[in-house]
């Protein structure tokens, strides 16, 4: 499979607390840094989605949602990973912010949509964390808008908080016609970096 000009690269949350040491760490977050490295600096657009809450946020679980505190904005934990080479990052989403929605798609309440299509893109790839969450509602969601849409599997982590959600995940995806790739896929037939 080829990476065409039309085609969007979507870097999902890869954020301290979502990291091993992080306040809502997914135990295998840290090995989807190197593919998600070598990926994007093929894409001709590199946008990079980020929890950014208030303190206030209703699914945080002082407020009797589900999660504990994580992604504060401007607190480390919300700062991108710093194995992250940013430099290869062209836009940067910040969702979650309403502390009314759980912000776990990068197109709700967010200029996502607009600028992709801005932009002309077409195929949109996600991958980051965390599959059962926030990966899987940004790729419904792109799917919904009308963008042929792929989850690359190696590159993205679960948080697993009952058995078998990651295989869920998967299932649901696919069963929305959003195909799950590996990034070697996409690697080895693209053209060189940008």
């Amino acid at each position: 499979m080829h990476i065409e000009p039309n085609d969007a690269l979507l870097v999902v949350d890869v954020q301290n607390d979502f990291l091993p040491g992080g306040s809502l760490a997914v135990a295998q977050g840290r090995r989807i840094l190197a593919p998600i490295n070598r990926l994007m600096p093929r894409f001709p657009f590199v946008a990079a989605t980020r929890d950014w809450h208030p303190p206030e946020h209703r699914f945080f679980s002082r407020h009797g949602g589900p999660w504990p505190d994580h992604c504060l904005q401007g607190t480390r934990g919300a700062e991108f990973d710093a194995e992250l080479e940013r430099e290869h990052v062209d836009a940067i989403v910040s969702k979650g912010v309403d502390p009314q929605t759980d912000g776990y798609s990068g197109f709700a309440g967010t200029g996502l949509e607009d600028d992709l299509r801005g932009r002309g893109i077409r195929r949109v790839f996600v991958c980051g964390l965390a599959t059962d969450y926030c990966v899987k509602a940004t790729a419904l969601d792109a799917k919904r808008h009308g963008f042929e849409t792929f989850v690359i599997g190696d590159a993205i982590a679960a948080v697993n908080l009952e058995a078998g959600d990651e295989e869920r995940a998967l299932g649901e995806l696919r069963a929305a016609g959003i195909p799950v790739i590996e990034s070697d896929e996409l690697l080895v037939s693209s053209p060189s970096p940008r």
